[in-house]
Formats: structure tokens, C-alpha cells, sequence
């Protein structure tokens, strides 16, 4: 979403969960329906079964203002879905000689199936574009923080020192994996128009053209016969969207984990990226935010939540049960499923509209976010040394053997902790040791190195770059 426009909210719940620019309420719907319709008509003329003209008049009325949804819900009521009554009505918007290319051939579940092909069509070219902005954000801040060293935590407890350039790299190389996931799914999007039985037996020997002129029509793939119980498509698209949800997820916990007040190694910033430095001190952080109440408690006045990770997680751990509804409606029975069918419109929607309300918060929260490398430095420090323990204890293995060296070291490391002091102080103190190390020439500038961060960050700075080199890849394919 560009920075000057206002979020897309729909609804009490939506500044939350219908977030940004994806489009599945009953107005989407209706016109997705009307769509196939369209499509479905000039396919139909096209073929030389409508008359000339029917295509256009057909689409010229197929237009979601032009029929209430209301009425069409309550005649769902009599036949199961909406789309006898929009069929209806839909004749009766066109000229009489263009009635006769009205779901011609069709059956409600190619109607509802394509509009559901369609929404998702639409929603990914809107998830897609949050993604690759969030990606791009994400990815300058691996380059940019490649240095900036911080603890790694493993469990929720410190372990290695890492840099927060590789923390963003974790989190570009999921978020790009999960954009390449929807590049996939696309060609999944098929059109459905199978007829009563999936056998188009009311066009003859037209309906394999026709499926494929709808198909056209519509921008979307032909099957190689229809799908009507066979709901891999379904699962797919859902799988997509649930991985989405995963990358995005796993973003916005470590955030929030980040933010907490004792930790403060990062912070959401406004919406402007051109505001926010990837790179800010933590003065930076009294800069006043996109609004005067973001973030704020209708309690604590002191507060600032990080609302944008709050309404990702929101959003993302609703999806896995989407996921599993889609996939326990799959078993559908012989030519055409009794209830299972109709179980997946709800959960479909609210996959796409979720994910995308997570994708448009993360396209503001990744280009606005504020880290803070003095206060991991400052965490990093007040750790005395601990964090660097497994570094000293490979150093000591070749003088004491590895277990001795590791058990040592860890009693080290709980005295220093019990006494407040540093791991160095802590080892050199032991009795005997010190003779010990000097004997195997191993010397107390050379334990101080080993406790030293940047002397132990392996790979780390190989691992950032080809996070780095698959993103532009993934981009080159984007372009």
C-alpha cells in the first residue's frame, strides 16, 4: 500500500482483519460471479452458440450494483447457493436476444468455483505487492545490520551472539519463499465449467472450446477436465496463503518479543520509510509515530504496543484452522459434493482477506521498523562475556578434552552469574588453571579474544549475502 493512502477498513473488526487492498466481501463476490457469467457469455458467442452482440450485452449488465445480494441470499435459501437467483436475475437485466447466452451450459458450481479462482487472482496480485515491498524492506535492513551484533536466543534464553542482519535475512528468505509459493499457485487458477456432471454434455461437442474460450476470457488456466470434487486446487491456493501467514507470523512474534520494554532492540516506527532510517539510535525512538494514538492503551497512558505485529499475529493465527476446514472438505463425493463443496466459501474468503489484511500491515510495519544496535550492544555487553561461553570452551578443549572443558566452563559461567561478574574474570581465578593454559601456551589475551562477539559470527555474513542473492533472483523473476 503507498504510504500516502489510507488502509482499506471494512467493518467494526476490519481496521484489524480486512486490512489494505484485498477484496472478498458480498460485493467482491457478486461481481466475481457476474464476471464468469460475462465470460461465460462471450465465450458462448464467440463460439457461434449466442448471438452476436450477447457477449457485450451480457457484460454491460453484469455489474454487482445492478442486483442486491440480500435478495440473492435469501433465494440461496431455496436452492443452496446463489447462483440460480443471480442467473435470474440476470436475464432479466439483458435483451431478450441475449437471454439464450445466460449460464448457458453452466451448473452454480462453475459459477461460484471461477469467482472463487477469480477473488483469489486478485487477492494475490494485491498480497504479492505487499509482499515485495515488505521483502524490500526487509532486505535492507540484512544489509545494513550486518554488523550489528546482538544475542541470539535460543528457547527465549540467550545463547550466541548473532547480528540482526542475519535476523532479517531468516526473515527475507521465508517472506521471498513464501512470495515464490503464490508465483506457484497461479497457474493452479483454472476455470470450472464442467455442466450438470462435469461432462459439458448440454454443448456437445462445443464444450471443450467453450471451456477454453472462458478460460481466455477470464485470464485463467484450463484444466484438463473439470474439478468439481477434485479439490487439490483448493488445498494448494489454501497452502499458499497459510505459508504467507507463516513468514509474516514468525516476523511479527520476534518483533513483539523485541519490543518488550527489557529488551527494546527494536521498535515500530511510522509508515513513511523515508522517515525511518534502517539504522537509528535509541534517541530515535522519542520521534513521534504515524499517529499521536498509535500503539496507545485504553488504560496505561505510558503505553505503546506494537500494534502492527499485534494485528499480523491476529490475522496469521487464524489461518492454520482455515487450512484444515479446506482440507477436511476435500473428500467430495462422486460428480458433486452434498455440503462439502459449500464448506469451503467461508474459510476460503477469510484466508484471503486474513493473509492479506497481514500482508498490508507488514508492507507498513518492515519499511517503518526501528533498531535499536546501541541497546543490543547494551544488552549484549551486560552479559558479561556468558553469551561467548561455547567459543572459550572449544578453546579450552584442547587443553582439558571437551567434556572437562565444557563442565569447567559452566561452572564458571553459573559462579559469574551468582557473583555478578565477568565470565574472563570468573576462568582466570580457577586454581591451577591458569598454570595449565600457559603450559599449552594459551594465554589470558588470547581467553579475551575468544570472548570477543565479532570473533564469533561464522558464516554469518555469508549466510546474509545469499539471502541477499536469491532475493534479487526472485526479483529478476519478478521484473
Amino acid at each position: 500500500m503507498p504510504d500516502h493512502e489510507e488502509p482499506n477498513v471494512r467493518g467494526l473488526f476490519g481496521g484489524v482483519f480486512a486490512r489494505g487492498g484485498v477484496e472478498v466481501g458480498d460485493t467482491a463476490w457478486l461481481q466475481a460471479m457476474l464476471d464468469a457469467e460475462a465470460g461465460l457469455a462471450r465465450a458462448l458467442e464467440r463460439a457461434g452458440l449466442a448471438p452476436a452482440g450477447a457477449g457485450e450485452a451480457v457484460t454491460a449488465a453484469a455489474r454487482a450494483g445492478n442486483f442486491d445480494p440480500n435478495e440473492l441470499g435469501g433465494l440461496a435459501a431455496l436452492t443452496g447457493n446463489p447462483v440460480p437467483g443471480l442467473a435470474r436475475a440476470l436475464a432479466r437485466q439483458v435483451p431478450q436476444t441475449a437471454v439464450s447466452a445466460v449460464h448457458r451450459g453452466a451448473t452454480s458450481q462453475d459459477i461460484v468455483d471461477t469467482a472463487a479462482m477469480l477473488l483469489a487472482k486478485r487477492a494475490i496480485d494485491v498480497i504479492q505487492a505487499d509482499l515485495t515491498r515488505a521483502a524490500g524492506a526487509v532486505a535492507g535492513l540484512a544489509d545494513a545490520h550486518r554488523a550489528s551484533i546482538m544475542i541470539g536466543r535460543t528457547l527465549l534464553q540467550q545463547a550466541v551472539p548473532v547480528t540482526f542482519g542475519l535476523v532479517a535475512a531468516g526473515w527475507l528468505t521465508s517472506v521471498d519463499e513464501a512470495r515464490a509459493g503464490l508465483d506457484a499457485v497461479g497457474p493452479r487458477l483454472a476455470v470450472q465449467f464442467g455442466g450438470a456432471a462435469g461432462t459439458l454434455a448440454s454443448l456437445g461437442e462445443a464444450g471443450q472450446r467453450v471451456a477454453a474460450l472462458l478460460a481466455e476470457e477470464l485470464g485463467l488456466a484450463v484444466p484438463v477436465l473439470p474439478w468439481h470434487t477434485d479439490r487439490l486446487r483448493i488445498i494448494d491456493l489454501g497452502a499458499a496463503l497459510t505459508r504467507v501467514a507463516a513468514a509474516l507470523g514468525k516476523i511479527a512474534r520476534d518483533v513483539t518479543l523485541l519490543a518488550q520494554s527489557e529488551i527494546g532492540e527494536v521498535s515500530e516506527g511510522g509508515s513513511a520509510p523515508e522517515a525511518r532510517p534502517a539504522d537509528q539510535n535509541r534517541a530515535d525512538k522519542q520521534a513521534p509515530a504515524a499517529s499521536p494514538r498509535r500503539g496507545g492503551s485504553s488504560a496505561m497512558p505510558h503505553k505503546r504496543n506494537p500494534v502492527a505485529s499485534i494485528a499480523i499475529l491476529g490475522c496469521t493465527r487464524q489461518v492454520p484452522g482455515l487450512l484444515a476446514t479446506l482440507v477436511m472438505a476435500s473428500e467430495q463425493e462422486l460428480q458433486r459434493a452434498a455440503g462439502a463443496w459449500h464448506a469451503e466459501w467461508e474459510p476460503l474468503t477469510a484466508l484471503l482477506r486474513l493473509t492479506g489484511s497481514a500482508s498490508s500491515w507488514a508492507a507498513e510495519l518492515l519499511p517503518g521498523l526501528i533498531v535499536d544496535t546501541s541497546r543490543m550492544a547494551a544488552n549484549l555487553a551486560a552479559t558479561k562475556g556468558l553469551p561467548l561461553a561455547e567459543h572459550v570452551s572449544s578453546l579450552l578443549a584442547g587443553v582439558l578434552g571437551a567434556v572437562q572443558a565444557h563442565d569447567l566452563v559452566a561452572e564458571a559461567g553459573a559462579r559469574a552469574v551468582s557473583a555478578g561478574l565477568p565470565l574472563q574474570d570468573v576462568l582466570l581465578a580457577v586454581p591451577k588453571l591458569e598454570e595449565r593454559l600457559s603450559a599449552a601456551g594459551i594465554t589470558p589475551e588470547q581467553i579475551e579474544a575468544a570472548l570477543e562477539p565479532s570473533g564469533y559470527l561464522g558464516a554469518t555474513d555469508a549466510f546474509i549475502t545469499a539471502a541477499l542473492g536469491a532475493h534479487e533472483k526472485l526479483g529478476d523473476r519478478h521484473g
